[in-house]
This record gives structure tokens, C-alpha cells and sequence, in this order.
């Protein structure tokens, strides 16, 4: 006889939703996650739908009822507890829109706890659309699998976060003008850290220097070449993961319930 199909699919649809979910507990679905659900992946009752809701992980469930209004599903199993993420913030400059969204999207994907977006003297955005930010980011956790969104936190002035930051966090600066090489900064530093990136422009020359004097900040280097802000982001967020974050170690990921659908 032919094996049983694994239940979920490993297609079925990821969607992050507020309310906390529960075995047995039913669920209505309704605007874009609705239209999503029965229009776009064409659910029908019986399938499965993967629900995230930040706190206590990720959840199959299954569908009692579908309209382009309204899908109705029922909570059956717990596939995974809500993911313990690697504590790196990132603080990026505001970039022009699409490089930022870009900017949000990897660091998602890559596995920042927290996005903390600010403003420098020569950011040429100097705004943040929230509701559009928040759903680029939970499109990505929805897209890579994770169990845990990172938070959003509101723009800030640079001088705003210098002058708040935590003493018991190291904040790694990756200064154009060279630093210690990225990847022995990471491997040597322990604890709570962060990542701050420049706008199109960098940082300008004051900015440095209060970067440079702050007694939590490290600067580094990424190479020999002047990287864009959106690529100087990525760039250390992988290497930092790969050094001191969860690409370090053996990780053979549950993947078992894994579909790669964004709402």
C-alpha cells in the first residue's frame, strides 16, 4: 500500500495571526488572510493551514469552512514551540524605500530578535510607513519558516539611541573607514549585540566620532570594498550568525511542516 501522506503537507499555507492559539480552539479568518487562504491558494475544508501566533509557536490546522470573505479552521496540533532567537538587534539607517524593504525582509529571514530603524544626518528617508513595515517583516517570517516575529521597534534619532543605549549590549559599527575584521569582533565578543549600519551616504564625520567614543561600540570592517547599505546589512547579519549566532552550531531543523507561502 502506498504510505500515508504526511499531514501537514509540507505545502500548506504559513500565516502569523493575534490571536493566541490553543488545541481545539476555532479560528475565523477574514480580510486579506481570507482572500489570501481562498482566493490566491484555493483552500478548501479538510486541508491544512499552519498558524504562528508569536507566542506559543506554530500550529496545524484545519479547514472547516472557506468563502473569499471568510475561512473558518479548527486547531489540532502543536508542530513547534515559539523559536528562542539569537539576541542580535539590528539598528539600520533609513534607506530609500525599496532597499529598505529590503533591508526588513533579510534581516527577517536571517534571524534579528529585534529592528530598530533610525535617522542620521544623511538618511534621505526620513519616514517609516509601520503598518507597511510590519507587514514586510511578518510576510518574511511567514515565508522562512519562523516561529517568532522579530520586533519592530519606532524610528529614532541617532542621537536618541546613543544616548539610550543599554550598557550590557555591544554594539558592533560597521564603519566604512575600517575596523577589527567582522568575523574575529563576533567570534571574540559574548552577551547581547547589535548591529548599526549607514544610509546611502554613511556616517557623517560627527557621528563617527560618537560612535567611536561610546564605550559599548565596536568598529568593524566588512572588506575591502564600500559595500551599500542594504548589502553591508545583510552581509554582517550572516556573518554574525554564522560566528556567534544559530548558524554556529549543528542544526538540523524540523522542516517537516515547512511551506513556503507568504500571505
Amino acid at each position: 500500500m502506498p504510505a500515508t501522506p504526511a499531514w501537514p503537507p509540507r505545502s500548506a499555507s504559513r500565516l502569523f495571526v493575534e490571536q493566541r492559539l490553543e488545541a481545539g480552539s476555532h479560528i475565523k479568518l477574514d480580510g486579506n488572510h481570507a482572500h489570501y487562504l481562498s482566493k490566491v491558494m484555493r483552500v478548501g475544508v479538510g486541508d491544512a493551514v499552519i498558524l504562528c501566533d508569536d507566542q506559543t509557536g506554530e500550529w496545524a490546522t484545519r479547514v472547516e469552512q472557506s468563502s473569499k470573505r471568510s475561512v473558518s479552521v479548527t486547531v489540532v496540533d502543536r508542530l513547534r514551540d515559539r523559536e528562542e532567537v539569537p539576541d542580535l538587534w539590528l539598528c539600520p539607517a533609513l534607506l530609500k524605500k525599496d532597499r529598505f524593504d529590503l533591508v526588513l525582509e533579510k534581516a527577517t529571514e536571517l534571524g534579528v530578535r529585534r529592528i530598530a530603524p533610525i535617522i542620521t544626518r544623511r538618511c534621505v528617508a526620513n519616514k517609516l510607513n509601520r503598518d507597511r513595515a510590519q507587514a514586510i517583516v511578518t510576510e518574511a517570517a511567514e515565508q522562512c519558516a519562523r516561529t517568532a516575529l522579530p520586533e519592530l521597534a519606532s524610528v529614532e534619532k541617532f542621537s536618541a539611541i546613543m544616548t539610550q543605549w543599554p550598557d550590557d549590549r555591544t554594539l558592533f559599527f560597521a564603519d566604512e573607514m575600517g575596523g577589527q575584521a567582522a568575523a574575529s569582533a563576533f567570534e571574540e565578543t559574548t552577551g547581547p549585540a547589535a548591529l548599526i549600519t549607514g544610509p546611502e551616504g554613511g556616517f557623517d564625520d560627527e557621528e563617527r566620532k560618537i560612535l567611536l567614543a561610546h564605550p559599548n561600540v565596536k568598529p568593524i570592517s566588512l572588506g575591502p570594498r564600500i559595500l551599500r547599505g542594504e548589502t553591508a546589512t545583510i552581509a554582517a547579519i550572516s556573518l554574525w550568525m554564522g560566528v556567534a549566532g544559530d548558524w554556529a552550531g549543528d542544526w538540523a531543523g524540523d522542516q517537516s511542516s515547512g511551506g513556503s507561502n507568504g500571505s
